[in-house]
């Protein structure tokens, strides 16, 4: 694997961000597709409606192709805090997503907004 391969998978840098209340505000438009890529047991108990989970440990060119998702569509790439999201933004411009966004805080920042999910998870958790 070379050095620049190596380097998209750093959870550290600056990539583009959305706020929560910015994704909150895109729903009712479809603007946006949301791309959650935390591992299934973390989904299941809590996701924001609508959006496609494959986590970053499974993320492979063939994999994104089978989500069928529109590569010229914003694509916000969610996590819990916003660690592997970044790597996940880099690899999804890297595949040719021309408008690829993380969530700014991650579902951290969502649940504390008290924003939609479809969720299992409890109020103190």
């Amino acid at each position: 694997m070379s050095k620049n391969k190596l380097t998209q998978w750093i959870p550290f840098g600056k990539v583009p961000g959305l706020f929560p209340q910015d994704i909150e505000n895109s729903f009712d438009d479809s603007e946006i597709q949301i791309l959650d890529v935390r591992t299934q047991q973390e989904w299941h108990l809590s996701h924001i409606p609508g959006a496609i989970n494959l986590p970053i440990t499974s993320f492979s060119k063939t994999k994104i192709d089978a989500l069928n998702l529109d590569k010229d569509k914003k694509t916000v790439a969610i996590c819990l805090s916003a660690h592997r999201s970044i790597p996940a933004v880099r690899q999804l411009q890297e595949m040719g997503f021309k408008d690829c966004l993380q969530l700014e805080g991650g579902m951290l920042a969502w649940w504390k907004m008290d924003l939609p999910t479809n969720t299992k998870r409890k109020a103190n958790n």
